[in-house]
């Protein structure tokens, strides 16, 4: 049986939002950060399709049980 990691998935609005920038928080169980990884991109592209309500997110971040983030990713890091 393989270990399994709690992690925590924050899709963020933009930075006029104030401090509480977290539009989205999902925590999730999975065997590493990899797997938490791919999830997180997949739930950024979908807060930023444009039939989603508001503006668009503008980050995503991933944040471990320790409460160490382990990746982050902005709009602008995407390439093309």
């Amino acid at each position: 049986m393989t270990p399994r990691e709690t992690f925590h998935i924050e899709i963020l609005g933009s930075e006029d939002e104030g401090e509480d920038r977290v539009r989205q928080r999902l925590s999730i169980r999975t065997s590493g950060a990899e797997s938490a990884t791919e999830r997180a991109l997949l739930l950024f592209a979908r807060a930023r399709a444009p039939q989603r309500s508001g503006g668009p997110a503008e980050a995503v971040r991933v944040i471990d049980g320790a409460g160490t983030e382990v990746f982050h990713r902005t709009r602008f890091d995407e390439t093309a």
